[in-house]
């Protein structure tokens, strides 16, 4: 499965985003879907994952209520809406495909390339 995330960008504090990441090259229907962030010097960390059907998602902490994740399995694109972006979510975003854990975190396959999400106060 091959992963192209897209969507980022700068924004000033408060304000929105929607990443987007379309897949293929498999059956993306079989894969649940997350997003991931990373900084530099940090480890990559979890941000959202949604089940295959779409009907379960899961948030880390620091994002609950701020980001919504979503999924369009006609189209093999996964979302990731943002809203209320703060300068600590200035990261490298991926888009990851593979399965749940059982903590419903997502236990990657697969990784997209990243895409920057640059948040100024």
């Amino acid at each position: 499965v091959q992963l192209q995330a897209s969507g980022g960008g700068s924004v000033q504090a408060g304000g929105s985003l929607r990443l987007s990441c379309a897949a293929s090259g498999g059956t993306f229907a079989y894969y649940d879907m997350g997003w991931f962030r990373q900084t530099p010097g940090k480890e990559r960390e979890f941000v959202a994952s949604i089940n295959w059907r779409g009907g379960n998602t899961y948030y880390a902490d620091s994002v609950k209520g701020r980001f919504t994740i979503s999924r369009d399995n006609a189209r093999s694109t996964v979302y990731l809406q943002m809203i209320s972006l703060r300068p600590e979510d200035t990261a490298v975003y991926y888009c990851a495909a593979g399965g749940l854990s059982g903590s419903r975190r997502l236990i990657p396959d697969y990784w997209g390339q990243g895409t920057l999400v640059t948040v100024s106060s």
